[in-house]
């Protein structure tokens, strides 16, 4: 064979190799790795969830899994025969779910929490306010609503009020040091699988613990890497630096958070900025200190909330009535002046559901104060108008502060069903005082950051699919206080962990939620 033909023969067979290479590379499979794709999103806007502006793009989910996020290049066929399902997003909003950092209800009375997915939460987390399941051992209680099923997912706290009841210390103020331990390993035991403790240290039994008892459990929590989060000893504007004061000194022992943070009584931007000044220069000493507030100025608890310490339980209230009544009445007259009079209470209990305490002494021809005598502090629920607007949405629109509801499926009041949508329609769209992507930062990745989940709050490849599909203009929070079980409206779409959870109005058969499993808190 001649040079030349050599020659010839190796550019023939370069060239043919480039040839093939090139075809091999222009029909190159995309997402090689999946061969079938169980849900793309083409053509929204997507906000990621960190603050940072949406971009138009597509996301493609395998299993529970977010596999691409950018712009998908399947081919007509393909997308007949590799994806299973598709969905437009064109002129909409695609965001993570949202992560409801404060939530109550009960997950084996109503499984499918449609209440929150209609206003697009897809996590919420249970056991706050010092109160959980009082069950022996909580995680038996857990293995029931994952046997069950849940809608939504679910980030689950142990209670310090029940941890006090399951070992016997109750109501008693002065706990013997056995008593202690035992306490401590109690709550050691359960945060293996919680995401820390709560405390409600305005309720009985949690009331009655001192600091030392508080300081030690932090320091359990710590150890375990857990958050604690506080419902405080005192809310009022009085008493609110000194609660906040507890809290961070229980922080130098574990990551804290302010459960619904709010000034009863207070007034005006001022009050609010004393209140994240105090925040402030507990991060600068090293505090890790978080807080979430919902977007309403009526707060909703048990009268048991308006009776003195000693007149709170059953039993106290008894033995007031018997020997301290007309102390007891005089108090209460008292608190509810204080609490913006009679009409600022709104009872959210059958068979005086939508009353407020002053058509009740109307009704009963009696004073208030006779009225919640005759009711009593335990069995009934209010909702108490007792906040100021102007102070609650300055702390609201702080960029260290999370949105959660503190509303349940059941509870006389609209944050159960409207907080999320209200966030977006009355902050973002009417008052235009939160963008939507800082909205959307302080209901996913921050509160995901709070709770110390790493693959949830952020579209993002590797994370957890739970996704969001909305126009924004058409949000809605429909719930309001005479009407407070209205679900929201706008979230076209909700995916929880890959799977549609509801659309249109509708709520999947099967539920796709999970109970989750803590992570390491950074």
């Amino acid at each position: 064979m001649t040079k030349l033909m050599r020659f010839l023969k190796i550019l023939s067979f370069s060239f043919g190799s480039y040839f093939l290479m090139s075809c091999q590379q222009e029909h190159a499979v995309f997402l090689e790795n999946y061969p079938k794709i169980d849900l793309l999103i083409t053509n929204g806007q997507v906000i990621d969830g960190l603050g940072n502006e949406a971009i138009l793009a597509d996301i493609a989910i395998v299993g529970d899994e977010i596999v691409f996020l950018g712009k998908s290049e399947f081919s007509p066929d393909e997308l007949t025969n590799r994806v299973k399902l598709v969905i437009d997003a064109k002129n909409q909003t695609i965001t993570p779910g949202f992560i409801d950092l404060h939530s109550h209800g009960d997950p084996l009375a109503t499984p499918d929490f449609e209440n929150f997915l209609a206003m697009g939460v897809t996590t919420i987390s249970l056991g706050q306010d010092g109160s959980s399941p009082n069950v022996p051992k909580l995680s038996d209680w857990l293995a029931k609503v994952e046997d069950q099923g849940i809608g939504v997912n679910l980030a689950m706290f142990v209670g310090h009020g029940t941890l006090r009841t399951v070992s016997g210390i109750g109501r008693n103020s002065a706990p013997s040091a056995d008593a202690l331990t035992q306490l401590s390993e109690l709550l050691n035991n359960t945060l293996k699988y919680t995401f820390g403790m709560s405390t409600g240290l305005e309720y009985n039994p949690g009331l009655n613990a001192d600091e030392d008892e508080l300081l030690i459990l932090a320091d359990v929590v710590g150890i375990n890497n857990r958050i604690l989060m506080s419902h405080m000893r005192n809310e009022d504007n009085t008493a609110l630096a000194e609660s906040i004061r507890e809290l961070v000194n229980q922080g130098r022992f574990t990551k804290v958070h302010v459960s619904h943070i709010k000034s009863v009584y207070g007034h005006g931007v001022a009050d609010a900025e004393e209140i994240l000044d105090i925040l402030a220069e507990a991060r600068k000493n090293g505090i890790q200190i978080s807080a979430d507030i919902y977007p309403y100025n009526a707060s909703y608890a048990g009268l048991a909330l308006l009776f003195p310490v000693w007149a709170k339980t059953p039993e106290q209230f008894e033995d007031a009535m018997i020997n301290r009544k007309d102390e007891l009445e005089l108090y209460l007259k008292n608190k509810i002046e204080k609490r913006n009079g009679p009409s600022a209470t709104l009872i959210g209990t059958a068979p005086y559901t939508g009353k407020t305490l002053a058509e009740l002494s109307e009704q009963f021809k009696l004073t208030p104060e006779q009225v919640l005598l005759k009711l009593g502090p335990s069995g009934y629920s209010g909702a108490y108008f007792i906040m100021d607007d102007e102070l609650q949405s300055r702390l609201l629109i702080d960029p260290n502060i999370s949105i959660s509801s503190d509303g349940s499926y059941t509870g006389f009041h609209p944050r159960g069903h409207g907080t999320f949508a209200k966030i977006i329609e009355r902050f973002v769209q009417q008052r235009k005082v939160l963008t939507l992507t800082e909205a959307v930062r302080k209901m996913t990745s921050q509160s995901a950051k709070i709770l110390g989940i790493n693959d949830r709050g952020e579209i993002k490849v590797g994370n957890k699919a739970d996704i969001l599909i909305f126009d924004p203009e058409k949000v809605k929070a429909k719930a309001t206080y005479p009407e407070p079980h209205q679900l929201a409206e706008g979230f076209d779409v909700v995916i929880i962990n890959g799977k549609i959870a509801r659309r249109d109005g509708k709520i999947s058969p099967k539920f796709s939620g999970l109970v989750l499993k803590p992570n390491s808190i950074k």
